[in-house]
């Protein structure tokens, strides 16, 4: 199957986990015809000129492709078209981005939400294949800031409704273990994405786009804990946390395209948590059910 030319404004463009699972299953296979369309879409994304979107769209295209070129050794089946993907990689971390922050960075370290996550799963993914030491360490810096550890990192701009916060004074990506709200339990909380359903309420609304935050801090997770930070611990295991609350509080288990995330937190926390077979790709990722099913 070809994927179509990948489009990096276009934030429901599929053509990038398209291209993931060709790299994904030349790495296990071999087949060279799905190495060939994976360089196919590096170079269009080489030759895809200043690149005019959101932040959003740009975190949410990104990753998949320094993670496909990396699947497939890009470095040494064509070193020339990896130096001009290498370029372009660093040029878009910090190109002009509309209707919101300023570039992909800035995304990240303003927004702790959906869209700071997929910025941040972006530029995970891009700091990795350059290399780029700092700012990887950047990354997880402020990964940790979104995870609740305020003294890494509290540059972000909160909604103006706190209240799914733990603490409106102290606010934070994930709500802290033990936390208590009205009298509810709201440990594990994503309160600024929880609040796109509306002020604390009870019993909690179903809030997809706290799911697609997942998706983008799961991206930055797997990343810098191949990196050798201990991503999966920061924040007092915040990401398992709050599949805790959305599992056992909310009664809301992953569906449709973040079916994949399950897969994720049963691998690295040993839990045991509904995780279906076959699963759907999300916004930058997927095929756990494979790449890390049991």
């Amino acid at each position: 199957m070809k994927c179509g030319k990948p489009d990096l404004s276009n934030q429901e463009d599929t053509a990038n986990v398209c291209v993931l699972a060709h790299a994904l299953v030349f790495a296990k296979t071999g087949e060279e015809v799905l190495r060939i369309r994976v360089v196919d879409a590096i170079w269009a994304i080489v030759n895809s000129g200043t690149y005019q979107g959101r932040a959003l769209a740009l975190g949410r295209e990104l990753a998949s492709y320094p993670i496909s070129a990396d699947l497939i050794n890009l470095r040494a089946y064509d070193p020339a078209l990896d130096a001009r993907f290498r370029a372009k990689l660093a040029e878009l971390l910090v190109t002009p981005t509309i209707d919101g922050p300023a570039n992909l960075i800035e995304c990240h370290e303003l927004r702790p939400n959906n869209w700071g996550t997929q910025c941040g799963g972006s530029r995970a993914a891009v700091a990795a294949y350059l290399g780029d030491g700092a700012q990887l360490a950047r990354t997880a810096q402020v990964f940790r800031g979104y995870l609740g550890e305020r003294g890494a990192y509290a540059g972000f701009r909160y909604g103006d409704d706190l209240t799914w916060q733990c603490d409106p004074n102290q606010p934070v990506g994930i709500n802290p273990a033990g936390c208590i709200s009205h009298g509810k339990d709201v440990g594990g909380v994503l309160p600024d994405d929880q609040r796109r359903a509306g002020g604390f309420s009870w019993p909690p609304p179903k809030e997809n786009y706290v799911y697609e935050g997942l998706q983008g801090a799961l991206v930055q997770a797997i990343i810098l804990h191949r990196a050798g930070y201990g991503a999966f611990q920061f924040g007092n295991s915040a990401l398992l946390r709050a599949f805790q609350w959305l599992h056992n509080v909310a009664k809301f288990p992953a569906e449709g395209d973040d079916s994949w995330e399950p897969h994720v937190i049963n691998h690295f926390y040993g839990t045991n948590f509904p995780a279906v077979t076959p699963t759907r790709p999300g916004k930058t990722v997927g095929f756990t059910d494979w790449t890390l099913g049991r």
